[in-house]
């Protein structure tokens, strides 16, 4: 059992919906984001989704193309990144998916890349351009090397193509809860009720819903419409991207221990509908 998979059964063991923040490398810089994986480790983040800098991130939303572009104007190279993986995660209880574009990886060769990659303790990948009709290499390789590779469902997906997708996908299966790409959105689609009631008739795989969570009562509603994990990704890097280093540190420990809160308490627990500091504009 992989590392993710491995995670996910104890959730839900205990019944437990995961939280998975995503943070952008490099941005403000590396030391940071060294310092940004431990803290959100230790504020109750189930998995971290570390996102490498790239020059043309197509699924990206203004805020983190904004942080993955200032990571690139600070030299943050791949060969960085992963350096600073294999000294951070033996330390670290949360498994790291590695959100990255299929071109880096095919420039540096399949095989090598995922060498890399599992030496520098990563468990898991998301490859956003990366079609389900050309994912079998890298499926199969990385599977070889104890490596997740997870699959993105779009709302416009085919019944046929979900069924597919679902069937292929390592780890768990990403349910994107918007057409478009990542960024902060006022509430989330309904429909996103219905995909997942969808994918839950045709696998007992976990299902993660990404793309426009921002705030406690989005991660909620979605754990209560039975996703057994909320990904948060542009509301984490905005926060670490204001002030200095150590105050964007303590605003995301604040709000990871806030979503975790959220998405396993009663509603008779933290009002997620008043906390003005968990609400982004």
């Amino acid at each position: 059992m992989t590392a993710i998979s491995d995670r996910f059964q104890t959730l839900r063991q205990n019944r437990e919906c995961a939280l998975i923040p995503f943070i952008t490398a490099g941005d403000p810089d590396l030391a940071t984001t060294a310092a940004a994986l431990a803290t959100l480790d230790r504020s109750g983040a189930d998995i971290i989704e570390l996102g490498v800098p790239y020059s043309d991130p197509l699924a990206d939303g203004p805020v983190i193309q904004a942080a993955a572009t200032r990571a690139l104007q600070r030299g943050t190279t791949l060969d960085q990144v992963l350096e600073m993986l294999q000294a951070t995660t033996p330390s670290l209880r949360s498994p790291i998916i590695l959100f990255t574009y299929y071109n880096p990886i095919l420039h540096r060769g399949i095989e090598k890349f995922l060498q890399q990659v599992a030496t520098a303790g990563v468990a898991g990948l998301v490859v956003p351009d990366l079609p389900l009709e050309e994912a079998g290499g890298l499926l199969q390789s990385a599977q070889n090397l104890g490596i997740d590779l997870t699959l993105l469902v779009a709302p416009t997906s085919s019944a046929e193509r979900i069924k597919a997708i679902a069937h292929s996908s390592q780890g768990f299966i990403y349910l994107v809860s918007v057409t478009g790409v990542t960024g902060m959105r006022s509430q989330i689609e309904t429909r996103v009720s219905d995909l997942l009631n969808q994918i839950r008739e045709i696998t007992e795989k976990p299902i993660g819903v990404g793309f426009g969570i921002s705030q406690l009562d989005q991660a909620r509603q979605v754990k209560e419409w039975g996703a057994d994990a909320a990904i948060v990704g542009s509301a984490f890097v905005k926060r670490l991207a204001e002030g200095t280093p150590e105050q964007g540190l303590s605003a995301i420990a604040q709000f990871c221990q806030n979503l975790k809160a959220a998405i396993n308490t009663s509603d008779n627990g933290i009002n997620t509908q008043t906390n003005h500091s968990d609400k982004v504009d």
